[in-house]
């Protein structure tokens, strides 16, 4: 009786404030949340489970929907009438074929709401549940529309959308599938070039274009988008096989004003001429620049230096043929980088990467993976000129090799919260330890086939950095993670995959991480049914399960772990699984959705559960 009343007063406490002073409460905390999306995620969960007044508080401050199966009607109303504030809508993850069908259901009250539209990775797109839209509400006007990896985009889809949307600053019609007709070939690329056109010619507020991976797109495509959208500022036209360097010198010769240009292929690209250097050169505003996979040359990196670029991102990932001469021009003129990706530079040494770190004072993530003469000097160099760095990903380097600061010089970096250090073999204990030291707000650490490194290691590293919540500690012989006191361990991601560790070994680590949100344990040959049980009911807000590939774990624990742990939303399944008749007819008699995708190697099970 005495708990039933304290139960109930603190109910009161909670339902006896009005909606306003709780959106006024809930608005300063996820202001000082920021664009973490994750921890925004969380925190609206837990607290829609705390009463019925805050799951409709709370209600208030999702703005996107993401709808991975087609619900019924009374349901897809439902939703959309618990979320009064969403403006964007994701499909991309949808099953079912009857994209149209779906569309056609969302109540007219709710569309005129929708400023923001994801549809891709379908067959086709749904042109007919789109403008039964249109018909029904003559408001609903659309900034942003997602139309990536459809694999059948028709030259009438482009025209619809350039009659239907002319609103849209943002539009990416990237990777379109689609068999070509080679019997009729000209003609088909002459409507779809004239479907462009339109497209250009009518969507005049546009921002922000994607056309990678369009076949069809050419010069006089990408020209027609610089010359007649006066507001553009990013263009991607990556991997577009039919646009040449000088379709890109003319297209940015009509619009200087460009301030983010991603050309990334896998063609060469040595034989840039000087128009295509001064074109991309005169673009006075560009803040990022992404050239990855191609093959460049110092000439045009020195070139976008003399012009001194307000560069703030540059993506080097992959690119070949240029020197240390051209990006140590480069970054001596642009010091307001970052965020940088060299990864594969393979010129790079220790000496020749601390010279460029004085460069790099502004610098807050880097990416230098691959670059396999890189060890401990670089590291250090990067920490001690970066000093706003917070992110730092070294994977497959010599990081482990070279001296180390003694104890007494060695600094504390508040800011630095992910490192990336997967695949370095000379990486040992030593240093591990140097690094707790040293980033005491880590959050992320991947030592993943960092086989030097034990496990005894890793559980000091727990007990000293306490803000770490993500753990990539895949490929090792064991992880006797259980030495972690539990109060010490808030870790919420864990990757154990091809780990060998065993049913007693999972329980224990299931009891000293309570609080783990996703568990990868996939390759993980010795775990069997038992370990992923206990697992499963000591992770009381365990959200998403990996058993790809453990071929130990019985099939039958798919079904006992939808019903015995409410909080998961995602079952990779282990191998040979097949949902059965009678599966499926429990888990709808529950209230339960379940989604299976079938993957060349396993299903995928995601599971939506309904407090509407």
């Amino acid at each position: 009786m005495a708990a039933m009343a304290s139960s109930s007063r603190k109910r009161m406490a909670v339902d006896g404030l009005p909606n306003d002073c709780w959106e006024l409460v809930l608005s300063k905390l996820f202001n000082e949340i920021g664009n973490n999306v994750d921890e925004l995620n969380h925190y609206l969960e837990t607290l829609s489970l705390v009463s019925k007044q805050l799951l409709s508080v709370a209600s208030t401050f999702v703005y996107s929907i993401k709808l991975i199966y087609n619900p019924s009607s009374s349901l897809i109303s439902a939703i959309f009438h618990r979320f009064p504030n969403f403006t964007s809508l994701d499909l991309s993850t949808l099953h079912g074929d009857n994209l149209n069908e779906l569309l056609s259901r969302i109540p007219p009250g709710t569309v005129s709401r929708l400023t923001s539209l994801n549809l891709s990775n379908h067959p086709t797109f749904p042109t007919l549940g789109l403008q039964f839209i249109l018909n029904n509400n003559p408001t609903f006007r659309l900034t942003s529309l997602i139309c990536s990896n459809i694999a059948s985009l028709k030259f009438t889809d482009i025209t619809f959308i350039a009659d239907s949307f002319p609103f849209l600053q943002h539009l990416d019609l990237s990777f379109p599938g689609g068999q070509i007709d080679h019997d009729d070939y000209d003609r088909q690329k002459e409507d779809y070039s004239n479907a462009l056109n339109l497209l250009a010619q009518k969507l005049s507020n546009l921002l922000k274009v994607n056309l990678s991976g369009n076949v069809r797109v050419n010069d006089s495509s990408l020209l027609q988008f610089c010359i007649n959208c006066e507001f553009l500022q990013e263009v991607l036209i990556s991997r577009c096989p039919f646009i040449s360097h000088a379709g890109i010198a003319e297209a940015i010769h009509h619009r200087p004003n460009l301030n983010s240009f991603s050309v990334t292929n896998y063609l060469q690209l040595e034989n840039f001429n000087s128009h295509f250097v001064s074109s991309l050169a005169s673009l006075k505003r560009l803040t990022c620049l992404d050239l990855s996979f191609s093959c460049i040359n110092d000439s045009l990196l020195v070139s976008l230096a003399l012009q001194s670029p307000p560069l703030t991102k540059l993506v080097l990932q992959g690119c070949y043929n240029y020197t240390y001469t051209g990006i140590c021009y480069l970054f001596c003129k642009c010091r307001s980088l970052q965020h940088l990706d060299l990864q594969g530079a393979k010129f790079l040494n220790d000496q020749l990467f601390s010279r460029l770190c004085a460069f790099l004072t502004d610098l807050v993530s880097i990416n230098v993976s691959g670059c396999d003469r890189l060890g401990n000097s670089s590291f250090f160099a990067l920490l001690t000129n970066c000093p706003m760095l917070k992110e730092i990903r070294m994977e497959s380097t010599k990081i482990g090799t070279g001296p180390t600061p003694s104890v007494e010089d060695l600094v504390v970096y508040l800011r630095v919260k992910s490192l990336h250090l997967a695949y370095n073999s000379f990486l040992q204990d030593k240093h591990i330890n140097i690094f707790g030291f040293m980033f005491p707000n880590m959050q992320l650490i991947d030592l993943s086939f960092c086989r030097r490194i034990s496990e005894q290691q890793i559980t000091t590293l727990l007990k000293t950095c306490r803000k770490i919540r993500h753990l990539k500690f895949a490929g090792f012989p064991k992880a006797k993670l259980f030495l972690i006191n539990s109060e010490a361990c808030d870790l919420e991601v864990l990757n154990l995959s091809h780990s060998k560790i065993d049913d007693e070994e999972l329980y224990q680590i299931s009891k000293s991480c309570p609080r783990l949100l996703e568990l990868d344990l996939e390759h993980c040959y010795d775990v069997t049914e038992k370990g992923v049980r206990l697992a499963v009911e000591n992770c009381t807000r365990l959200r998403e399960i990996n058993l790809r590939h453990c071929r130990k774990v019985s099939t039958d624990i798919v079904s006992w772990m939808i019903f015995s742990r409410p909080s998961l939303r995602k079952i990779t399944a282990p191998p040979d699984f097949r949902p059965r008749d009678c599966d499926r007819k429990l888990l709808f008699r529950q209230c339960l959705v379940l989604i299976l995708i079938h993957t060349r190697q396993s299903f995928e099970i995601y599971i939506e559960r309904h407090n509407i």
